[in-house]
């Protein structure tokens, strides 16, 4: 700090006056009749030669701004009180002047203490009825606010305000130090920024903003004087409300008149700015995520909040974090993309009502980074006042008959990322890409076929009263959403088409436990208790026949970014919101970095995504689609894109995930208040989650570069392929000996194809030539030299009829 010059008499001369007056000023003002019997003189020259010197000023709490990722656009402002520090270059100096005219003509002039002010309180306190007077500098209340501010006990806080002689004797002590160690122009530049204006607005740059949204820099002479004086009675001077705006005007007038005085203005200046009308033109900044800069913002805001309240580097407990946020004057640059969350809200408000018990949710991960680009649903997240409610009756016929309403249109719960008892929602077949990659980790390839039956009797044990059960057993017996997804399919295809009956039994294989293991590697949580349960190996994960359906509970966020994984070649990401943090100092914290780690090979994520291409309608060099189950997104985006498809039992929730290298786009609609809604969830209709989807990925992508994804590589796509034998016009049990003799299994096609094999005998395979080792090899069955007959049903027969839909069925 630079000190400035002073003259050693002066100072002891001041420091003496000043002892021997503090405590006659004080006592004065309270008992005029003993002021001067020379007590209160001795006791305060004692009292204030024993005062320490040196004042620490702890930094008054300062607003935090919360930006979109292009750290302009303003997102949000917390704050405990209003206030952001401002060097006094970028102070107007007509505030500047206004203010030593309201509250220290002599500012430039003392040492801190005014002798001279001094003695006039002590005249003026010693006669009787007339108004006290306490000789404050401007240095003084800067002392008195900075204790205030820099206590850490309610005591000391009233300590530092009370009208007592003890008070007044360290002000004045502390202000004379001050003054030798400061100048002039930055204890002016502290005390405008530390001092209260009213409306919640701490420092001149949060006045500036409230009362006349402009920066303190463009204040005019009738402003700055209207906020100088201000700092005398911000509640009496208020001039937004009836009584205090005449008040105000006088004020303003009042300090208007002493800038005169003081030399600041000229006469003419002064009628000039005293004609000017006070309009007030600002407004109260907003505070928290109730009040984002746009609609539908809020439950970003709100995941931003969350996430910093689980940082211990901000604190050890909740209190301190919170304090931390809102009294730091941190800049936080967010992960919020703006044009990808307008492009998610406008999707999901077109696709459902704000009223609606449907919640269109979705949410936009970064693959390779996991910055969550955008979060948005059909509701307002705000919460529903109990004295005027405006939310609709629950959706629970239970709760509805309690007269309790649904948290829709507004909702403050965190119904895209979880927590506060929101646990998440099925996602239907979505989950069989945790099903693909633990194939592919264990070495089973793309091109792997299985004969997807009407049916699969599995072993996995289940209720024998359940309707999944096959009848009289007590085993898991899945069944498609379709008879006609049955037949041979690979990978590709049956992911594709959402063959339950291929995953199934791919799961039995490879073994449920370790497709847990996988959802789990890729961001999956588990909040539901027991979900949470069956994921464990003491809970019978071995035993969840119905995991790769869907049938786990998981959040938009999740989904969004475990697959957005498999785009970034397997590097999982934390999810985060904040790409940059400054302080308020300028200083960059490091915990704003990615947080990522590989947990899946290259070679496994290519390859996942490769059979993730089919469902959207896209496909690559090495992939073998034969049906899509959202076909029409691939042309919507006009990018390279994957994803998947998802419908739970009865169309109770359903979900979609599509994904560009840039993005990956996560929407599930269901009824977050009552699950067993009979509101059947639609999918490619207009009031469908996959609009949203899809709307939002297209949007999002304007003006981004298209990236193609990277093909896997042939052995992990194609496997150890081997070559069928022969079988052309012999008996179909010597066909199928000669088959399964070479390590493939046989089944039988219940077509008949024409040939100029006899009728009866094998006409061929399919395929023919070579195939993966131990795949599927169909054997066709001739018709003779006549026309080929229409296939009846899946190859070798479908198995009973279904009992009962299981959840996780897929369209």
């Amino acid at each position: 700090m630079r000190k400035r010059d002073h003259n050693v008499l002066t100072n002891a001369a001041s420091l003496l006056i000043c002892g021997l007056l503090a405590g006659v000023v004080v006592a004065a003002a309270a008992f005029p009749a003993v002021a001067m019997s020379g007590l209160a003189a001795k006791a305060g020259a004692e009292t204030f030669g024993a005062l320490p010197k040196e004042l620490t000023v702890a930094r008054a709490p300062q607003i935090s701004y919360l930006l979109a990722s292009d750290g302009k656009t303003p997102l949000a402002t917390m704050y405990d009180e209003n206030r952001r520090d401002v060097k006094l270059d970028d102070i107007s100096i007509n505030m500047r002047n206004a203010i030593v005219a309201a509250e220290d003509h002599d500012f430039y002039k003392h040492n801190g203490v005014d002798l001279n002010g001094v003695a006039r309180a002590f005249v003026n306190n010693s006669t009787a009825g007339a108004d006290r007077q306490g000789a404050s500098t401007l240095t003084m209340q800067y002392v008195r606010m900075g204790i205030a501010y820099s206590a850490t006990h309610p005591a000391d806080v009233v300590a530092a305000t009370e009208d007592t002689s003890a008070r007044k004797l360290r002000e004045m002590r502390y202000a004379i130090q001050l003054d030798k160690e400061l100048s002039k122009d930055e204890i002016l530049e502290r005390y405008l920024n530390l001092a209260a204006f009213g409306n919640g607005a701490y420092g001149v740059y949060a006045a500036s903003q409230v009362y006349f949204n402009k920066p303190p820099k463009k204040l005019s002479i009738d402003e700055a004087a209207m906020l100088a004086g201000l700092v005398k009675a911000p509640t009496s001077f208020d001039p937004t409300t009836k009584s205090g705006y005449p008040q105000a005007v006088a004020r303003r007038d009042y300090v208007i008149d002493n800038m005169v005085k003081t030399g600041a203005i000229t006469q003419e200046q002064a009628e000039e700015a005293k004609a000017v009308k006070l309009v007030v033109k600002g407004k109260r900044a907003p505070n928290g995520c109730v009040a984002t800069n746009e609609k539908g913002w809020g439950f970003f805001c709100d995941y931003f909040y969350r996430w910093w309240m689980s940082q211990e580097t901000f604190g050890s407990t909740s209190y301190d974090r919170e304090r931390r946020l809102k009294s730091g004057g941190y800049t936080i640059v967010t992960t919020l993309d703006a044009q990808a969350q307008r492009a998610a809200d406008k999707a999901v408000r077109r696709a459902k009502k704000e009223t609606a018990k449907e919640a269109a949710m979705v949410a936009v991960v970064e693959p390779g980074t996991g910055r969550v680009r955008a979060l948005a649903v059909n509701r307002n997240f705000k919460l529903d006042n109990p004295s005027d409610p405006k939310n609709k009756p629950h959706s629970d016929p239970v709760q509805r008959k309690r007269k309790r309403l649904g948290n829709y249109p507004n909702t403050v719960n965190p119904l895209l990322t979880g927590g506060d008892g929101i646990t998440g929602y099925q996602a239907g077949s979505t989950f069989k890409i945790f099903t693909v990659v633990a194939a592919l980790e264990k070495g089973i390839p793309l091109s792997y076929t299985i004969n997807a039956q009407k049916q699969f009797k599995s072993d996995y044990i289940i209720d024998r009263n359940s309707p999944a059960a096959c009848p009289g057993t007590n085993l898991y017996c899945p069944t498609n959403s379709v008879e006609s997804m049955a037949g041979v399919h690979n990978m590709w295809s049956a992911f594709g088409r959402s063959v339950n009956t291929y995953f199934v039994p791919l799961q039995q294989q490879v073994g449920a436990d370790n497709v847990i293991d996988v959802a789990q590697r890729m961001g999956i949580q588990f909040r539901e208790s027991g979900d949470a349960r069956r994921a464990t190996k003491e809970g019978g994960a071995e035993q969840w026949g119905a995991f790769t359906l869907g049938v786990s509970q998981t959040t938009p966020l999740e989904l969004a970014n475990a697959y957005a994984t498999l785009a970034a070649d397997g590097k999982y990401c934390e999810p985060i919101p904040v790409q940059e943090i400054r302080d308020l100092d300028g200083n960059k914290l490091d915990i704003a970095d990615p947080r990522c780690e590989k947990r899946l090979s290259t070679e496994v994520a290519r390859a996942a995504v490769d059979a993730a291409r089919c469902p959207v309608g896209d496909r690559s060099s090495t992939s073998r689609c034969t049906g899509a189950t959202a076909g029409n997104v691939r042309g919507i985006v006009d990018a390279p894109v994957a994803g998947k498809s998802g419908t739970t039992d009865s169309e109770k929730s359903a979900a979609l995930v599509a994904m560009t290298k840039q993005y990956a786009v996560a929407g599930i609609m269901a009824d977050p208040d009552w699950p067993q809604t009979n509101v059947k969830m639609g999918h490619n209709v207009p009031d469908g989650i996959n609009p949203p989807v899809f709307e939002t990925l297209r949007d999002a992508m304007k003006g981004k570069k298209r990236i193609n994804f990277e093909p896997p590589g042939q052995k992990i796509s194609e496997g150890d392929q081997r070559s069928i034998p022969g079988v052309r016009c012999i008996s179909v049990d010597q066909a199928k000996s000669r088959i399964q003799g070479a390590g493939f299994t046989a089944v039988v096609s219940s077509a008949r194809v024409q040939s100029d094999c006899p009728v009866g005998q094998a006409a061929g395979t399919s395929p023919d030539g070579r195939t993966i080792k131990g795949g599927v090899v169909t054997i066709q069955v001739s018709a003779g030299s006549g026309r080929s007959e229409p296939s009846s049903g899946p190859p070798n027969g479908g198995g009973p009829t279904n009992p009962g839909r299981p959840p996780g069925r897929d369209d």
